[in-house]
């Protein structure tokens, strides 16, 4: 019976008995305004982030002028125009002892109704308290300066999103660094597109696009760009500029829609009415990104200069689009470092200037754009989650989140896929067929099909478990042995020659073994598969114990343990003894009182040789095996598990025996050594429950989920593949084979079989 991959909840260490629920005060969808879109985001990150451990209830803001849109929706909501409803929200708050800490989207505008009410309020919760100001206004008055810091004085963290923000609070505010937390605006995570596809679906194919969005004002400044458009048009002809969004709510009740129509004439007068279009509608964000990714330069405008931050150039950032913007502070932060242009407010003619600039040059224009998405790639509104999720727990310690496992999906990997078999890179999650293909990969691939397989038992996975067999079957030579480097012809390449493939050798019999592990899943009409994998064991197994590589013996005995063809007295059953026999003298001849290893260093897939000794002691009952296992893998967790935190050894540094775990660098980490921990941890906790290697499995996978020494994410969940590194400053954005099946086998680990 076939079923689905489910969606797993991590364990905690500390498992919560109660969820926490965080109340948010803030404009909230239906109604439009930019806190509203931004408080949705950020409610949606959080709980996919921590699942059912970590609730955001939503206390709607209104008033006069902004009845609120669907009341039935929200069990909080709060009347900002009106004394009495602060009076009844306070008694309700401090009522529910569900709500563990009371968090405000603050906007000046969303509060000065009844001023003196808010602050009554804020003193009369009896709740951890965090306001996140979006809008820091330099050079204020006394009486302004003593609303902040009344607003301060009642909360236990203020957050705000740009350093430049932080600063003013600090120096013209007076209040406490340390109170002071920056949380940049989240962007979102996207699955990046062709971008001449893109432009021929919105009817602009052929059309060099300029793009702007948000709820339209006179803010906006959109005629500075109209002005620059003449001059433009003259040099190139096929620029289009799209104004994405409608007018905002409150100046169409007030005014109505004076601005666009001001916009409109200026548009006739400039005679530029076939170079601008306007996408008059509050555009979902599907679409939105899209039009971004289409954008050959971005464009903003606003002519605020105490405008903190903007959510629209944070989302146009994250879509690679190179940005000329007006010297906001958000933008002199962001856009630093060649990661965009600035422009003096409301001057077209610098802006005319930067535009030929890089209309002129499509490579400038495309460094800009991945500067900015490599340096947006921090900001994502996973990334976002996990920083307010620390601050959730250290302000109100009764919440205890617990990372979230996402549900199993392989569409990247499919994506790396050809008719060939798994494409070796990618540029960012796009495959990169010039990088040819692997048996390590194709090897790995197979594993987590089979995996997948044995888990569903779903039919559809079989062509991909053919697939990754056939390429394994064409590495496969006369003399048993196999190759690794496939070309995107499909040619073998001449770096066959000059590396030792005992490793890829050996990942190739550990994949075989697991296919031959699910033979009694599949209809007999498959037995051809079987027969031709058992001659691969067969052909190769004479070369299998000649190897001296200690990770390729490993491998080796894992494929062979797997296939469950060592059977007593067969040849399997003796290359098990042979490999084992040799990891055993190794790990004497290296092991000294302080040193538990079976080399004089640790460096990449260190887990797979204690879970080897495991395997043979599993087959063999010989204690040796079983002492150094347990021997060897506690000594390397004591490397990777340090003051409840999980690194991988870099591969920069590697870790020399004689080596200070303070002087390892944290850069160079790479998901597949994070796989085989996991891997490893679940054998072990199976032969030694309750030894506290399943926590050390959570505390690994999540890693993967932002829990490393960056706070940053690995896994895309918007690509469904996974970043090919940590570094020490960055996360490296590419999502090649290795990656994304490393994250696959260490999620699938987690998983219960039929």
């Amino acid at each position: 019976m076939k079923r689905r991959l489910k969606n797993q909840i991590a364990k905690s260490t500390e498992t919560p008995k109660e969820v926490a629920s965080i109340l948010m005060l803030t404009t909230f969808p239906p109604r439009e305004c930019g806190i509203a879109t931004y408080s949705q985001d950020l409610k949606k990150s959080v709980e996919n982030a921590f699942g059912d451990s970590c609730k955001i209830e939503i206390c709607a803001l209104y008033n006069t002028k902004h009845q609120l849109e669907s009341a039935a929706d929200f069990i909080y909501s709060l009347n900002t125009d009106s004394s009495e409803s602060y009076q009844t929200l306070t008694a309700k708050i401090n009522a529910d002892d569900t709500i563990k800490l009371v968090m405000i989207q603050h906007e000046f505008g969303l509060f000065n109704g009844c001023s003196d009410a808010f602050i009554g309020f804020l003193k009369s919760l009896k709740k951890p308290l965090i306001v996140a100001f979006h809008t820091v206004i330099p050079n204020p008055d006394e009486d302004f300066i003593h609303h902040v810091t009344a607003i301060a004085a009642s909360a236990k963290c203020l957050t705000v999103m740009t350093n430049t923000s932080k600063s003013i609070l600090v120096a013209t505010y007076g209040i406490a660094p340390s109170k002071i937390e920056v949380i940049n605006h989240g962007t979102h995570l996207i699955r990046h597109k062709n971008k001449s596809k893109l432009k021929s679906k919105y009817g602009l194919k052929d059309k060099t696009v300029l793009s702007t969005f948000g709820l339209l004002g006179p803010g906006k400044s959109i005629e500075t760009t109209l002005e620059a458009l003449p001059e433009i048009i003259k040099e190139f002809p096929k620029v289009m500029f799209l104004i994405l969004g409608k007018t905002h709510p409150t100046l169409v009740k007030n005014e109505g829609e004076i601005y666009r129509e001001f916009l409109v004439k200026k548009i006739n007068d400039l005679k530029i009415g076939s170079h601008v279009t306007f996408v008059n509608e509050f555009v979902p964000l599907e679409t939105l990104l899209e039009y971004l990714q289409l954008t050959d330069v971005y464009l903003f405008t606003s002519k605020d200069p105490n405008q903190a931050v903007s959510g629209t150039f944070a989302y146009a950032m994250s879509c690679g689009c190179p940005i000329i913007s007006t010297p906001i502070p958000h933008a002199k932060e962001v856009l630093s470092e060649n990661k965009g242009l600035l422009f003096d407010f409301e001057n077209s003619k610098m802006l005319t200037k930067h535009l030929r600039t890089l209309l002129n040059d499509k490579q400038h224009r495309k460094n800009l754009g991945l500067n900015g998405l490599h340096a947006s790639a921090s900001t994502s509104w996973q990334n976002s989650a996990l920083a307010h999720g620390n601050l959730f727990q250290k302000f109100a310690p009764k919440i205890k989140l617990v990372f979230n496992k996402p549900e199993i999906k392989l569409q990247h990997l499919y994506r790396m896929t050809t008719t060939v078999g798994l494409i070796q890179f990618a540029k960012l999650n796009q495959p990169d067929i010039q990088s040819g293909y692997t048996l390590d990969d194709n090897a790995r691939a197979l594993i987590v099909i089979c995996e997948a397989f044995k888990l569903t038992r779903d039919e559809a996975l079989i062509p991909s478990m053919i697939l990754y067999f056939n390429f394994i079957v064409k590495c496969h030579r006369h003399d048993g042995l196999f190759l690794n480097y496939v070309d995107k012809n499909k040619k073998f390449t001449s770096q066959n020659e000059l590396v030792n493939l005992e490793d890829s050798n050996g990942r190739a019999i550990w994949a075989v073994g697991h296919l031959l592990e699910v033979e009694e899943l599949f209809p007999e009409t498959y037995d051809y598969i079987f027969d031709r994998a058992r001659d691969c064991f067969g052909d190769f197994l004479p070369n299998g114990d000649r190897f001296n590589s200690p990770r390729a013996m490993a491998f080796i005995i894992k494929g062979i343990k797997t296939s469950g063809l060592a059977t007593p007295d067969s040849n399997y059953y003796n290359s098990i003894l042979k490999l084992g026999s040799k990891l055993l003298n190794m790990y004497k001849h290296e092991s000294r009182k302080d040193w538990k290893w079976f080399e004089s260093y640790l460096t990449y897939g260190n887990s797979v040789l204690p879970e080897a000794m495991l395997e043979v002691y599993k087959i063999t009952q010989i204690e040796d095996y079983k002492i150094t296992a347990i021997e060897s893998f506690n000594f390397l967790l004591q490397h990777l598990f340090v003051d409840h935190e999980f690194k991988v050894i870099s591969n920069q540094t590697w870790f020399l025996r004689g080596d200070s775990l303070k002087e390892c660098s944290l850069g160079g980490q790479q998901p597949i050594d994070v796989a085989y921990t996991i891997l490893a941890l679940k054998n072990f906790n199976e032969m030694f429950p309750s030894k506290g290697y399943e926590d050390k499995m959570e505390l690994a996978f999540s890693w993967f989920m932002g829990n490393n020494h960056l706070n940053q994410i690995i896994y895309n969940p918007c690509t469904t593949g996974c970043y090919d590194g940590l570094e020490l400053n960055n996360v490296n954005l590419n999502q090649g084979a290795e990656s994304t099946i490393s994250y696959l086998l260490a999620r699938l680990a987690f998983e219960e079989y039929p």
